[in-house]
């Protein structure tokens, strides 16, 4: 069957959301089905349509007003309609409002959304109404997080915390005393709680190792204290390279986890607590508040390496389970219900 996903970012684009459709749509093209997506177009270099391992991508256009980009967004499927009729499937990736207009257009047409992640906190009630929208004009949706049915009163259909692909092999790090963070460098990361910690730990250890690697508005704050790489297409094979994650995202939680690695994970208000401590992976991590309890919490482990062990086993052996095939077999059997 054709399915056509809308997602506001899209390959090359890196972020959680864009390594989630780009993954799924691979696997269900090696199933045989066809695959669009239609994204924004963030980059002038981009081209409008290509083609990138069978997904045929389509982007539109759209100025930096945000106001205004829903209308251009509208213009452009409306004179490019015929990817919604060819379609078997919808598939919102958080953009519903992007298809809103049609949805009333295309009546029986059946669509979906995924729901991945929160906007900001507090949580608006602008934002908790443009999700019961989504949610009541849609035929099922995927909730990636339970706290999301807390937050934004969204009754999942199913409930995902993404995929990520399992390796046999684990490969040493070189220092023991090392942590790598990756992800956005903004508030929504916990960035800042991370840096604060690792300067707490170097007065203990002053040859702790730390890289981050992503970018962000944060970035030039913290360039002068911390080493920092570009945001990279292979930056989860770094979890091989360091000791200690830190890291406060699903996917690279998932990530880390599958490279043997504890977690440290960080929050800053009730909602990103919830979205850390509502899922069942929240034992076999390290969640804290501040960073001088994420600081004491890397000391005790460095020093009870067995312990640290224990977390690791139980969370390799549950990410284990949250591979890709699944995550497929979840879309299948929401489209298929």
């Amino acid at each position: 069957m054709t399915i056509l996903f809308l997602t506001r970012l899209f390959h090359p684009h890196i972020g959680g959301v864009e390594t989630h459709v780009f993954q799924i749509s691979k696997r269900l093209i090696d199933g045989s089905h066809r695959i669009v997506v239609l994204t924004e177009k963030n980059e002038y270099k981009l081209h409008n349509k290509e083609s990138v391992d069978g997904i045929e991508i389509y982007r539109i256009p759209v100025g930096k007003n945000e106001w205004f980009k829903k209308f251009q967004i509208w213009w452009w499927l409306w004179n490019h309609r015929f990817l919604i009729k060819k379609a078997d499937i919808i598939h919102c990736h958080d953009v519903f409002f992007w298809y809103l207009p049609f949805r009333f257009l295309f009546f029986n047409k059946p669509a979906y959304t995924t729901f991945h992640g929160y906007e900001s906190y507090p949580v608006s009630k602008k934002a908790i109404a443009i999700r019961k929208i989504s949610e009541i004009l849609s035929w099922g949706n995927i909730c990636i997080g339970d706290y999301i049915k807390k937050w934004y009163g969204t009754k999942p259909t199913h409930v995902s915390y993404g995929g990520v692909d399992i390796s046999s092999s684990h490969r040493s790090f070189k220092n023991k005393y090392s942590a790598v963070f990756i992800g956005r460098l903004d508030e929504q990361t916990g960035i800042l709680t991370y840096t604060d910690a690792v300067e707490i730990i170097k007065k203990k250890i002053p040859n702790f190792d730390f890289l981050a690697i992503g970018d962000g508005e944060l970035k030039n704050k913290i360039s002068r204290k911390v080493k920092i790489y570009e945001a990279l297409d292979n930056a989860s094979d770094y979890f091989q390279k360091y000791n200690f994650a830190f890291v406060s995202r699903y996917l690279s939680i998932l990530e880390a986890m599958a490279a043997k690695r504890l977690v440290f994970a960080v929050y800053d208000n009730p909602l990103k607590e919830d979205y850390l401590r509502i899922t069942p992976c929240a034992s076999y991590m390290i969640i804290c508040l501040t960073s001088d309890e994420l600081a004491s919490q890397v000391l005790y482990y460095l020093k009870h390496s067995k312990e640290e062990k224990v977390k690791i086993d139980q969370a390799y052996k549950w990410v284990k389970k949250q591979t890709w095939e699944n995550v497929i077999s979840l879309y299948l059997k929401l489209w298929n219900k």
